[in-house]
């Protein structure tokens, strides 16, 4: 059985995030990068897939130069294969132009399962899991926190509001996975010393047939206009309870006058 696994390479989730000149983008001075975190639960559920019922695993990302580290890290977690498909010289790639790529490339391999994170934690657009499945023409599962394995088919539990829903689905299939028990593991020094040795294949779009200038920069189907802080949080102000009705008519003031959410 053959699992790719696609994986974003993201702004660490502790970094302080600071807008870029452009007022499009952040500002990657300093930043510290990471594979998002619901691609590591991708992984390893590629990777305990692999150890019971045998195979491959496969990474696979779009990005620059310095998203191969995360395919190493991969690799060093026990992928046999890493395929990076190279965004130098491409403007923004929105939701729709990433999945495209991805696809083209999946398009090429043999792979039973297509594994990602539920969303990757850059842009939280939680829209390449079921475009990506639309693309492939496959049938495509998200929010995904166990997975049972049948023959020809897969037994997916999704975590939903308020309980968890038991969906069937043929292989070859797209997963994207939630958080689950199944904690990603860390790479032994065995492993990345063996990742060091490994080659990375590297496609550009047009060795993938897409035309991803029609698809990003100012043709993308979403064109980032704006990027913004969140206004800085106000301070809490105390309301002495020490007279319970002159705190609850001072509540009230507070709530009209200053919040306005009455």
């Amino acid at each position: 059985m053959n699992h790719v696994v696609c994986i974003a390479y993201v702004p660490d989730t502790d970094t302080k995030i600071k807008v870029g000149a452009s007022g499009t983008s952040i500002d990657e001075a300093g930043v510290k990068w990471i594979v998002s975190p619901y691609d590591e639960y991708a992984l390893e559920a590629a990777l305990r897939a692999k150890e019971a019922k045998g195979g491959t695993v496969t990474v696979l990302t779009y990005g620059p130069a310095a998203a191969e580290t995360g395919l190493r890290d991969g690799l060093a977690r026990g992928a046999d294969e890493a395929v990076r498909i190279a965004s130098e010289g491409v403007g923004e790639a929105d939701s729709l132009a990433v999945a495209t790529l991805l696809a083209a490339q999946i398009k090429t391999m043999k792979a039973d399962v297509v594994w990602l994170g539920n969303k990757g934690v850059g842009t939280d657009a939680q829209l390449v899991v079921p475009m990506l499945g639309e693309l492939l023409d496959l049938p495509h599962v998200t929010l995904v926190t166990e997975l049972d394995w049948k023959d020809g088919s897969v037994v997916a539990h999704r975590e939903i509001e308020g309980a968890t829903e038991i969906v069937e689905a043929p292989l070859p299939v797209v997963i994207g996975a939630q958080k689950s028990k199944a904690e990603p593991r860390y790479a032994s020094l065995k492993g990345i010393m063996a990742a060091k040795k490994k080659q990375i294949a590297v496609k550009k779009p047009a060795d993938l047939g897409v035309d991803i200038a029609s698809m990003s920069g100012a043709n993308a189907a979403v064109v980032w206009t704006k990027l913004e802080l969140p206004a800085a949080r106000q301070a809490v102000k105390l309301v002495p309870a020490d007279d319970p009705a002159k705190a609850a008519e001072e509540l009230l003031r507070l709530l009209r006058e200053e919040a306005k959410v009455l």
